[in-house]
C-alpha cells in the first residue's frame, strides 16, 4: 500500500512515490497513445487533441515521434483505468477531498530534440471555482534523466499566488506555453524518475522541463484532479471533467 507523507507534501509542495505503477502498465499506455498518435494523423476522427511539437516540424518520422502532447485521454479504457483506479483516488482524496473529478489527461511525448517547457504553476491554465486544492498526477512511463528533460521544481513555490505569465519567448515555441519571469528559481531541484514513478503536485508549485538532448523519448501521463462540484468559469478546449471518485454514501 502506498502512503503520502503529508508533511513533507505540505512543507514541499510535490511526493514522489517510487515502483507505483508496473511495466506492463506503462507498456499499455505508450502503445495506446501511439497508436491514437498514428489514427489521427490518418484523419480518423477520434475525441482526442493531438498537439505538434512545434521545432520537430517537417521532419521525415513516424507521427508519434513529432507529437507533443495528446489530451483527453481519461475516458480512453485504458487511460481511465488508472484514472479511477482506488489506487490512484485513494492518495489524491487524501490532499483533494474524498470526492473526485478528473478534469484533464495529457500524455506528454518529449521527443529528442524536442524543447522544454519554461517555468509555470499548472493554476493558470485553471479558471476555476474553487481555484485550490487542484492536484497534478505525473506518471514517468519512460525514465526521466537530466539529459531527457526531466521536471525541476521550486520546492515549497506551491504556496505562492498565480504569478504573472507571459507567452513563450522562444521563437517556434509550442502552442500554450507560457512562462513564469519575476520569481528567482535559483532553488529549483530536478526530479529524476524511473518508468513506474509516480509524482503528486500541487497546482501552484513552479515547475518546468528541459530540452530533451539525448537519444530516446522521454514520455509520461499526467491527470489533473478537483474536487466534485468545481466550475470552470471559462471553459477550455482540453478539459473534461469526469467524476472518477464519488462521495461515499
Amino acid at each position: 500500500m502506498f502512503r503520502i507523507d503529508r508533511e513533507g507534501f505540505e512543507h514541499q509542495g510535490f511526493f514522489r512515490i517510487p515502483g507505483f505503477a508496473d511495466a506492463g502498465t506503462c507498456a499499455r499506455m505508450l502503445e495506446r497513445v501511439v497508436q491514437i498518435a498514428r489514427e489521427r494523423a490518418a484523419g480518423t476522427h477520434g475525441s482526442e487533441i493531438v498537439l505538434p511539437e512545434a521545432n520537430l516540424a517537417g521532419r521525415a518520422a513516424q507521427p508519434e515521434e513529432l507529437v507533443s502532447k495528446v489530451f483527453k485521454l481519461h475516458r480512453d479504457p485504458v487511460f481511465g483505468e488508472f484514472a479511477r483506479s482506488s489506487a490512484v483516488t485513494d492518495l489524491v482524496a487524501e490532499l483533494v477531498g474524498p470526492a473526485l473529478d478528473c478534469f484533464l489527461s495529457q500524455f506528454i511525448f518529449k521527443n529528442p530534440g524536442a524543447w522544454g517547457q519554461p517555468w509555470h504553476q499548472d493554476s493558470y491554465y485553471f479558471p476555476f471555482d474553487p481555484p485550490h486544492p487542484i492536484l497534478g498526477v505525473w506518471l514517468a512511463v519512460t525514465e526521466a534523466t537530466l539529459e531527457n528533460g526531466c521536471l525541476h521544481v521550486v520546492p515549497g513555490s506551491h504556496r505562492e499566488p498565480v504569478h504573472e505569465h507571459v507567452p513563450d519567448r522562444r521563437d517556434g515555441a509550442n502552442y500554450g506555453y507560457v512562462e513564469i519571469v519575476d520569481h528567482d528559481m535559483s532553488a529549483s531541484v530536478p526530479v529524476l524518475m524511473q518508468p513506474g514513478d509516480l509524482l503528486l503536485f500541487d497546482s501552484h508549485l513552479m515547475h518546468r522541463s528541459t530540452d530533451n538532448v539525448s537519444d530516446g523519448i522521454r514520455a509520461a501521463m499526467v491527470y489533473h484532479y478537483a474536487t466534485t462540484g468545481t466550475v470552470e468559469r471559462t471553459p477550455g478546449l482540453v478539459t473534461d471533467f469526469v467524476t472518477v471518485r464519488p462521495l461515499a454514501s
